[in-house]
Protein backbone atom coordinates (compact mmCIF):
# COMPACT_ATOMS: atom_id res chain seq x y z
CA UNK A 1 0.00 0.00 0.00
CA UNK A 2 2.95 2.53 0.76
CA UNK A 3 4.38 1.80 -2.34
CA UNK A 4 1.36 2.57 -4.29
CA UNK A 5 0.50 5.58 -2.21
CA UNK A 6 4.33 6.47 -3.05
CA UNK A 7 3.95 6.24 -6.85
CA UNK A 8 1.17 8.31 -6.81
CA UNK A 9 2.71 11.04 -4.84
CA UNK A 10 5.46 10.61 -7.14
CA UNK A 11 3.75 11.21 -10.23
CA UNK A 12 1.64 14.60 -9.18
CA UNK A 13 2.90 18.17 -10.14
CA UNK A 14 4.14 19.33 -7.34
CA UNK A 15 2.69 22.62 -6.41
CA UNK A 16 3.71 25.88 -7.73
CA UNK A 17 6.50 27.70 -6.00
CA UNK A 18 6.62 31.19 -4.81
CA UNK A 19 9.06 32.31 -7.59
CA UNK A 20 6.71 30.67 -10.37
CA UNK A 21 3.98 32.82 -8.90
CA UNK A 22 5.65 35.87 -8.26
CA UNK A 23 7.07 35.34 -12.06
CA UNK A 24 3.34 34.87 -13.11
CA UNK A 25 2.21 37.84 -11.22
CA UNK A 26 5.20 40.12 -12.68
CA UNK A 27 4.48 39.20 -15.91
CA UNK A 28 0.54 40.01 -16.03
CA UNK A 29 1.34 43.03 -14.46
CA UNK A 30 3.66 44.27 -17.38
CA UNK A 31 1.36 43.25 -19.94
CA UNK A 32 -1.80 45.08 -17.74
CA UNK A 33 0.55 47.90 -18.14
CA UNK A 34 2.04 47.69 -21.54
CA UNK A 35 -1.67 47.28 -22.10
CA UNK A 36 -2.50 51.11 -20.44
CA UNK A 37 0.19 52.57 -21.95
CA UNK A 38 -1.16 51.44 -25.59
CA UNK A 39 -4.10 52.75 -24.73
CA UNK A 40 -2.92 55.55 -23.15
CA UNK A 41 -0.85 56.91 -26.39
CA UNK A 42 -4.00 55.71 -28.95
CA UNK A 43 -5.82 57.81 -26.94
CA UNK A 44 -3.62 60.83 -27.33
CA UNK A 45 -2.87 60.30 -30.98
CA UNK A 46 -6.43 60.52 -30.89
CA UNK A 47 -6.56 63.57 -29.22
CA UNK A 48 -3.92 64.92 -31.39
CA UNK A 49 -5.32 64.75 -35.08
CA UNK A 50 -8.66 65.94 -33.79
CA UNK A 51 -7.62 68.51 -30.92
CA UNK A 52 -5.03 69.93 -32.36
CA UNK A 53 -5.43 70.10 -36.39
CA UNK A 54 -2.97 72.99 -36.33
CA UNK A 55 -0.45 71.35 -34.67
CA UNK A 56 1.68 69.62 -37.04
CA UNK A 57 4.03 67.61 -34.81
CA UNK A 58 4.33 66.07 -30.98
CA UNK A 59 7.16 65.42 -28.94
CA UNK A 60 6.63 62.70 -26.21
CA UNK A 61 8.69 62.26 -23.15
CA UNK A 62 11.54 59.76 -22.60
CA UNK A 63 10.88 56.43 -22.53
CA UNK A 64 12.20 52.85 -22.61
CA UNK A 65 12.66 50.49 -25.90
CA UNK A 66 9.49 48.58 -25.34
CA UNK A 67 7.13 52.11 -25.17
CA UNK A 68 9.19 53.08 -27.97
CA UNK A 69 8.40 50.51 -30.37
CA UNK A 70 4.91 50.34 -28.76
CA UNK A 71 4.48 53.77 -29.65
CA UNK A 72 6.12 53.29 -32.78
CA UNK A 73 3.67 50.41 -33.86
CA UNK A 74 0.32 52.83 -32.43
CA UNK A 75 1.58 56.10 -34.53
CA UNK A 76 1.68 53.63 -37.93
CA UNK A 77 -1.80 51.91 -37.37
CA UNK A 78 -3.11 56.09 -37.34
CA UNK A 79 -1.79 56.68 -40.28
CA UNK A 80 1.08 59.15 -38.62
CA UNK A 81 5.08 59.27 -39.01
CA UNK A 82 7.42 58.73 -36.29
CA UNK A 83 10.94 59.43 -35.14
CA UNK A 84 13.16 58.61 -32.63
CA UNK A 85 15.90 61.02 -31.31
CA UNK A 86 18.40 61.15 -28.30
CA UNK A 87 21.63 59.88 -27.36
CA UNK A 88 21.21 57.00 -25.23
CA UNK A 89 18.28 55.00 -24.11
CA UNK A 90 17.06 56.84 -20.93
CA UNK A 91 17.52 60.11 -23.13
CA UNK A 92 15.23 58.23 -26.51
CA UNK A 93 12.18 60.37 -27.40
CA UNK A 94 9.58 59.96 -30.19
CA UNK A 95 7.92 62.36 -31.86
CA UNK A 96 5.29 61.93 -34.58
CA UNK A 97 4.30 64.34 -37.62
CA UNK A 98 1.30 64.14 -39.58
CA UNK A 99 2.07 62.41 -42.98
CA UNK A 100 1.01 65.46 -44.86
CA UNK A 101 3.54 67.73 -42.77
CA UNK A 102 6.50 64.79 -42.51
CA UNK A 103 10.04 66.77 -42.04
CA UNK A 104 12.77 67.34 -44.10
CA UNK A 105 15.55 65.95 -43.98
CA UNK A 106 17.41 69.09 -42.58
CA UNK A 107 14.86 68.95 -39.59
CA UNK A 108 15.54 65.45 -38.60
CA UNK A 109 19.07 66.00 -38.72
CA UNK A 110 18.97 68.60 -36.39
CA UNK A 111 16.68 66.64 -34.19
CA UNK A 112 19.12 64.04 -34.21
CA UNK A 113 22.01 66.31 -33.02
CA UNK A 114 19.91 67.62 -30.26
CA UNK A 115 18.92 70.90 -31.47
CA UNK A 116 15.59 73.05 -32.14
CA UNK A 117 14.15 73.29 -35.57
CA UNK A 118 14.35 76.46 -36.58
CA UNK A 119 13.13 77.27 -40.71
CA UNK A 120 15.13 80.73 -40.29
CA UNK A 121 18.00 79.17 -39.49
CA UNK A 122 17.44 76.40 -42.29
CA UNK A 123 16.43 79.11 -44.75
CA UNK A 124 19.95 80.83 -43.79
CA UNK A 125 22.38 77.75 -44.25
CA UNK A 126 20.65 76.50 -47.37
CA UNK A 127 21.17 80.42 -48.62
CA UNK A 128 24.63 79.91 -47.74
CA UNK A 129 25.27 76.89 -49.06
CA UNK A 130 23.51 78.18 -52.94
CA UNK A 131 26.08 81.22 -52.50
CA UNK A 132 28.91 79.15 -51.97
CA UNK A 133 28.21 76.88 -54.57
CA UNK A 134 27.84 79.55 -57.04
CA UNK A 135 31.04 80.92 -56.07
CA UNK A 136 32.42 77.53 -56.59
CA UNK A 137 30.76 77.26 -60.38
CA UNK A 138 32.22 80.79 -60.74
CA UNK A 139 35.70 79.75 -60.06
CA UNK A 140 35.38 76.74 -62.07
CA UNK A 141 34.24 78.93 -65.19
CA UNK A 142 37.55 80.99 -65.18
CA UNK A 143 39.53 77.95 -65.14
CA UNK A 144 42.62 76.80 -63.80
CA UNK A 145 44.69 79.67 -62.53
CA UNK A 146 47.90 80.17 -64.24
CA UNK A 147 50.67 78.36 -61.61
CA UNK A 148 54.34 79.55 -62.20
CA UNK A 149 56.77 78.56 -59.90
CA UNK A 150 58.43 80.94 -57.71
CA UNK A 151 62.26 79.63 -58.82
CA UNK A 152 62.91 77.66 -61.72
CA UNK A 153 64.37 75.06 -59.54
CA UNK A 154 67.70 74.55 -61.45
CA UNK A 155 70.41 75.51 -58.69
Amino acid sequence: MADLLGSILSSMEKPPSLGDQESRRKAREQAARLKKLQEQDKQQKVEFRKRDSGQVKKKFQPMNKIERSILHDVVEVAGLTSFSFGEDDDCRYVMIFKKEFAPSDEELDSYRHGEEWDPQKAEEKRKLKELAQKQEEEAAQQGPAVVSPASDYKD
